[in-house]
Order: structure tokens, then C-alpha cells, then sequence
């Protein structure tokens, strides 16, 4: 008998116990998951092994560039029209590449958000990294820097220059992976298929390029898109005085690489460039990367307004962009005329 004088039966304190169980996982179900959802994402990853994966995903996806570019089995088709009036292709080469570069980050990193230019169905779950690190990667960069794995956000363009790679302007044509970190990038890799050289930097611990001695504020070399350099001419001598120098090219990231000191030989040549400028829309994937790597030396991609770009969420830049490296980011972005893309 109980101390109240109350008897209850092995059956009843049963039921008591159950609904009491019942009550007390109500109550506390919901801290339990959260506590269990937050120690899932405790995930983390090195930086120097992402590095090595980018590069191995660059490189992996710049061979099937070049294979199809030389079989000439293109097999382009449009993927619609730009903003401002562009065709936009889509090829073998795009798609392919995309395939493998997509999949071994995702095989390696299933937790990680990648983002493509392009869009397939296709898992392929035999692309596996080849744990190798990069001689120079290894020398220059330590293990043990780590980030949470839900604080990462990859872009990965796996073919930049389209429509130059059609035209056969190969030296134009890259692939490109960054690896953003709370929406700032700090993972820079830009491949060039055509000549096997491959520009990696990881901001704040090192890269295997440079920026060039020296650099014109007065009357600098503007590298602009092939596509708008009409426009862009005027905007750019409007700012820098009639005589600047305007050099159109193609790719995001050739435009990035012609600001840095850059190998030269018979396979590589690189134009040079002091400033870079883009005065329409354009997408995270191509700018990512060379964002990263002129982070990495100490300069800067921003929009034309001079605000930093962030690397998370929706994919479209809507501002512009100018690039520069081993000069006053912020004076140049001062002699830039007031510009609306959305307006053009």
C-alpha cells in the first residue's frame, strides 16, 4: 500500500510509467533533436585537402575540354539568351566536364554545397579522389586548418569561355572551382586545358602565382569582355582619360590571370592587364576563383561600386565587378563613373 493509503496495481504503474515517458519526450523531443541536428553539422574539413580535391577536379574536368575540342565532336547547342542579348552555348565539353568535376566534389564531400554553371542528372559514383596533394600545395600549406562543412560553399564552372572554345580561341578557355567560406572566398583553383597549367591559391596561407612588379593607375591596360567592348570602351575612357588601353578577351578567368605574373612560353601566352572590369551581370562561378586568388595577393574583386561580392546564395552578381591587384583598389574604384547594369 502506498503512503497515502492508495493501492495501485503492477498494471497501473505500468500505464503510469509509459505516459510518463510519453509526457517527458513531448516535452523535451524537441531539444533533443535540435541538439542532435546541431552535432551533425560539427562536420568539418581541411583546407589543404579541398585545395587538392579543386585542383584534381579542375584538372580532371580540363581534360575532357580538351578531348572534345580536338575530336571536334563540340555538339553545341544554346542554352538561351543573356541579359543582354548573348547567346549562351552549352556543349560536350561543358557538360562532361561538369560530370566529373560535379561528382568527385560531391563524392568527397557529400555534406559540402556545390554549385555548377551547368545542370546534369548523371551520378557517377566511381570518381573518387586520389588522395595526392600537390607537391607545392603540400609544401607550402599545413594540415589542421579546418572549417565546419555547413560554412562551405563551392562554385564550380567547369567550362568558362563558351562561346571562345567554339570559336577555337582555346588560350581564352579555363576551369575554375572556389571554395567560399561563410560566403567569402578563400579557395581559388583556375585551370587552363590547353596548356596543363593550373593557378591554385588559398588566402592567407599561399599560392603558386604572383602579381606582377609593377602596375599603371594613370593610364592602365583595362581587360574587358569580348562580348560588350563597345560599351565598355566608353565607360572605361570615360574614367581612365581617351588613351586608355582596352583590351577585350574572353573568360572570366583568363581576364584574372592576365593581372598576375603569369609563365610565358610557345603554349602560354597571356595578355597583360592592370585593371579588370565588367559592366554587366555576371554569375558567381566565374568570378569566385579569380576573387579568391587575387585575395590571396593581397588585392581585390569587387563590384563596380567597390562592396564586396558574397559567395553564398543566389548565383547572379547584378553589379559589375572590377579586379585589381598591387594597386589602390579603392582609387580606381573612384574614377569609375556611376553605372546601373540593371539598367543596360
Amino acid at each position: 500500500m502506498s503512503p497515502m493509503g492508495i493501492r495501485v496495481s503492477p498494471l497501473g504503474l505500468t500505464l503510469f510509467c509509459l505516459i510518463a515517458v510519453g509526457v517527458i519526450y513531448h516535452l523535451y523531443s524537441g531539444v533533443i533533436s535540435s541538439r542532435l541536428a546541431a552535432f551533425g553539422q560539427t562536420k568539418k574539413v581541411d583546407l589543404r585537402n579541398l585545395a587538392a580535391v579543386s585542383v584534381e577536379a579542375a584538372v580532371l574536368g580540363g581534360r575532357e575540354v580538351k578531348r572534345i575540342r580536338e575530336e571536334d565532336s563540340l555538339k553545341e547547342q544554346s542554352k538561351g539568351k543573356t541579359k543582354e542579348g548573348a547567346n549562351e552555348l552549352l556543349t560536350m565539353g561543358d557538360l562532361l566536364s561538369h560530370r566529373k568535376m560535379y561528382n568527385l566534389l560531391k563524392n568527397t564531400y557529400p555534406d559540402l554545397t556545390v554549385y555548377s554553371e551547368e545542370h546534369d542528372n548523371e551520378v557517377d559514383k566511381d570518381i573518387t579522389w586520389s588522395n595526392n596533394v600537390p607537391f607545392d600545395i603540400r609544401a607550402n600549406i599545413e594540415l589542421g586548418h579546418e572549417v565546419p562543412a555547413d560554412s562551405v560553399t563551392v562554385w564550380i564552372d567547369p567550362l568558362d569561355a563558351t562561346q571562345e572554345y567554339t570559336e577555337n580561341l582555346i588560350k581564352y578557355v579555363t576551369t575554375m572551382v572556389c571554395v567560399a567560406v561563410d560566403g567569402k572566398p578563400v579557395i581559388g583553383v583556375v585551370h587552363q586545358p590547353f596548356t596543363g597549367f593550373t593557378a591554385w591559391a588559398i588566402v592567407g596561407m599561399g599560392s603558386n602565382v604572383h602579381p606582377r612588379s609593377s602596375y599603371n593607375i594613370h593610364q592602365p591596360n583595362v581587360i574587358v569582355s569580348r562580348s560588350h567592348s563597345g560599351e565598355v570602351k566608353n565607360y572605361i575612357q570615360n574614367a581612365f582619360g581617351a588613351n586608355t588601353t582596352v583590351t577585350p578577351a574572353g573568360g572570366a578567368g583568363y581576364k584574372v590571370l592576365s593581372l598576375l605574373n603569369m609563365p610565358s612560353n610557345e603554349v602560354n601566352s597571356v595578355d597583360q592587364a592592370d585593371v579588370y572590369v565588367h559592366i554587366t551581370f555576371i554569375k558567381k562561378w566565374d568570378i569566385c576563383a579569380g576573387a579568391a586568388l587575387l585575395a590571396a595577393l593581397g588585392g581585390q574583386l569587387t563590384t563596380l561600386k567597390g562592396d564586396a561580392i558574397d559567395y553564398s546564395g543566389t548565383a547572379l552578381n547584378k553589379e559589375g565587378l572590377v579586379a585589381s591587384v598591387g594597386l589602390d583598389h579603392r582609387a580606381i574604384v573612384s574614377k569609375l563613373p556611376v553605372w546601373d547594369p540593371e539598367k543596360h
